[in-house]
């Protein structure tokens, strides 16, 4: 994997939008480009007296020079939100990017986005840029309750009608088989959310019968069907027993034993972080997307950054061939 570029910037001005999200705008040392939606930033964070980094989505094109990005303190944060929460306005930083995984592809003849919580980041760049262009699209946001909604009256105010929202609070919930079936044929839909709503998604558009190329992921791996819990892996071929606490992904843990892994994305969408499982006592919580459900239904492999154990351990082999 190429080595990050970083380049210094500001943290100009930060505003609460939800009680447990923030919006930062950050200040680049040297112009920048505009950005095309669905591009994240990386962010150089400090979790306890180790540096690592964090990706964020960005939620405009940054035309003016600033890259804005929002961040939610999750209770189960492995540390960046944290750090992010307590930076004030004035505070230095390194940045690397943008870079993007979850390009909007032009010229279809509709789009459907889907938005979970803290996944309107991506979202809300894609329904500004296709506002802009004219482009026929819908946006459905879901949160918990109408304060969790961040940017939803923001948005209403610029993209109108074309945005619906729902909340578990008011009993409301999106129905994306209606969603996808009143989507013209050849239109894709863009998802991010948490892993249900993503696992959900994956099979009404299976059932409609469209081509899987049409929905398009952006993952945070922040969730999956178990809480989060620490666990023991094993590496029989380097005698090596590692323990992966509970606010470290098992890819991090591994990294911090020296054990050399290839990796790329850190959100469970490009693979590149897979091991072989040769056994385990639990059960394996994929929260990834990039294997499809009968893959994981078999337990041969998983993806160490976002995939967990819980209720026991699991037994591994590595690309590492050190030793």
């Amino acid at each position: 994997m190429a080595a990050t570029d970083w380049t210094p910037a500001r943290l100009r001005a930060t505003r609460a939008l939800t009680p447990d999200i923030r919006l930062f705008e950050i200040e680049p040392t040297e112009p920048v480009a505009p950005v095309p939606p669905g591009s994240h930033l990386g962010v150089a964070v400090m979790i306890g007296e180790r540096p690592d980094t964090r990706s964020y989505s960005l939620l405009d094109s940054g035309t003016d020079g600033l890259y804005r990005i929002a961040v939610k303190r999750l209770p189960d944060s492995r540390g960046g939100s944290a750090y992010m929460h307590g930076l004030e306005p004035g505070a230095r930083l390194s940045i690397s990017g943008p870079r993007n995984h979850f390009g909007l592809v032009p010229g279809r003849p509709g789009y459907l986005l889907v938005a979970g919580g803290i996944g309107i980041t991506p979202l809300h760049a894609m329904a500004l840029a296709l506002h802009r262009a004219g482009s026929p699209f819908r946006l459905l946001y879901a949160a918990r309750t109408r304060q969790d909604l961040a940017l939803a009256d923001e948005l209403r105010a610029r993209i109108g009608e074309k945005l619906k929202t729902v909340t578990d609070q008011e009993g409301g919930r999106i129905d994306l088989a209606a969603a996808i079936a009143d989507l013209p044929a050849g239109g894709e839909a863009y998802v991010c959310g948490p892993y249900g709503m993503m696992e959900a998604a994956r099979r009404a558009w299976a059932e409609s019968g469209r081509p899987a190329q049409g929905l398009r992921f952006e993952t945070f791996g922040t969730g999956g069907r178990h809480a989060t819990e620490a666990f023991t892996v094993r590496i029989p071929r380097l005698a090596r027993e590692i323990v992966v606490p509970r606010h470290q992904t098992m890819l991090e843990a591994l990294e911090a034993a020296g054990v050399g892994m290839i990796h790329d994305c850190r959100r469970g969408e490009c693979g590149l972080c897979t091991v072989k499982i040769l056994g385990v006592d639990g059960t394996v919580d994929h929260r990834d997307v990039f294997f499809s459900d009968a893959q994981k239904a078999t337990n041969a492999q998983l993806c160490t950054c976002v995939s967990r154990v819980v209720g026991g351990g699991i037994t591994i082999d590595t690309a590492d061939r050190a030793g």
